[in-house]
């Protein structure tokens, strides 16, 4: 891995391409998913046919998987991995009922009631990706939380291949509460969501990860739908005093370098001998690794190691970032946390590898990237439910601040409204008002 200082001219600049390596969609990938999306609106389920065998290799008759199939892939998993489902299950669960949100109200003086109402989303849809690897975790990590919300129903879709879905992704859709399954990825599939075909029915907010052209599709349907993220490439920071196994920290680098080519990794450290070690941690344990094509390339392009001063530097680059999971690899991990404004996620200590959040530790995996930590937050129940604000005026109450609405109404020249208020004060019936 290259070995950077942070005092080193151009530094700011090296690091800019490393963050910002996920900013632009290539040329024509906007074009040719706009394209998709409107096919499958005007098309439906012919397009989504089309399409699915173009670019999956697959003639599907039916999109809808059959309970049976889920069932049959369900009763295929080895028990002891069955098990490892329920414990990820039970403690995701557990974590979110935490998240739920209740209606409140409160009447204040004049006797007017003010509040807000919670209530679910009806119909949640979350795509579960294909592809590189099969996703079960995904589906419990956006199904979960739309369940806890009480949605009132979940579609599931994801990518088919010529081999069928993955037995352990549709296990996990019926442990988490999924109500349907749909053989259908890509674009395609979030265009399916967003505006309905004959099999797939249109829901009100799509989640889940995938890859550009998934992302791109989600960004475009968003106002039609509303959306969790547009997800970029996943990425880790690590903080370092100087303290620890180098063989640790390079295999936690190396747990996100293997996710793809355009993953990124850091550490950041007081230390040049950790680095120096770290770097050659790295180099050794690649060899060791099935994904190795993958990781050494995200390595080679975007991993980095930065050599700082002190922790108050470390801090400060990586709240610039903004990192998708931030590890505190430090001795003294919560004395370093109250300076941390900007991460999707905050892994404390080196007995915390972020392996752990992705698949049972109990909050979200599914977190903002690309530095929109800055303003966003991991996907939770929060994401699946919506507010209404109640307000109920007395006539005490109304009477109170009446006039003083009415007058705000004149000073944006917005005579009826003023109007609507006036006319209640006045005490007439007849809509005789001054």
């Amino acid at each position: 891995m290259q070995i950077k200082r942070s005092k080193n001219k151009g530094f700011a600049s090296w690091l800019s391409g490393i963050t910002g390596r996920a900013e632009c969609t290539p040329d024509g990938i906007e074009e040719r998913v706009r394209e998709i999306v409107d096919t499958v609106r005007s098309n439906g389920d012919s397009a989504l046919r089309e399409y699915t065998h173009r670019f999956d290799s697959v003639s599907v008759k039916k999109f809808e998987v059959s309970k049976r199939e889920i069932k049959s892939a369900y009763d295929s998993i080895p028990k002891k991995d069955l098990e490892v489902l329920d414990v990820a299950t039970e403690r995701i669960e557990a974590f979110h009922m935490r998240l739920l949100e209740d209606s409140w109200s409160y009447t204040d003086a004049d006797g007017s009631l003010l509040g807000v109402m919670v209530n679910p989303i009806e119909r949640a849809g979350i795509y579960v990706p294909g592809g590189k690897a099969a996703y079960p975790s995904t589906v419990l990590m956006n199904a979960i939380p739309a369940v806890v919300a009480g949605v009132d129903e979940i579609i599931m879709t994801t990518p088919p291949s010529p081999d069928g879905i993955n037995p352990y992704v549709l296990a996990a859709a019926k442990m988490s509460g999924v109500d349907t399954v749909f053989r259908v990825g890509g674009a395609q599939a979030i265009a399916g969501l967003a505006y309905g075909t004959e099999s797939l029915p249109a829901v009100d907010k799509i989640t889940g990860p995938g890859n550009i052209y998934v992302a791109t599709a989600k960004r475009l349907v968003f106002g039609t739908v509303d959306i969790d993220m547009v997800a970029g490439p996943s990425e880790i920071l690590i903080i370092n005093d100087g303290t620890g196994d180098p063989a640790w920290i390079a295999a936690d680098l190396l747990s996100q370098a293997e996710h793809d080519e355009l993953a990124s990794s850091i550490l950041i450290t007081t230390s040049l001998k950790m680095a120096r070690a770290v770097s050659a941690e790295v180099d050794s344990q690649l060899k060791r690794l099935k994904k190795r094509k993958i990781a050494s390339e995200s390595i080679e392009r975007y991993g980095a190691i930065i050599v700082v001063k002190d922790l108050v530097e470390a801090v400060g680059i990586s709240n610039g970032i903004a990192p998708e999971h931030l590890e505190l690899f430090v001795q003294n991990p919560s004395d370093l946390l109250p300076c941390i404004r900007h991460a999707g996620a905050v892994f404390l200590g080196s007995e915390t590898p972020e392996a752990l959040g992705d698949y049972l530790a109990g909050p979200n995996h599914t977190l903002p990237t690309g530095g929109t930590a800055r303003f966003s937050s991991p996907l939770g129940v929060y994401d699946f439910l919506k507010r209404t604000s109640l307000i109920g005026f007395s006539e005490k109450g109304l009477k109170r601040i009446g006039r003083t609405a009415a007058r705000f109404a004149d000073i944006e020249g917005l005579g009826a409204h003023a109007r609507s208020v006036k006319i209640r004060l006045s005490g007439k019936k007849n809509g005789s008002v001054k």
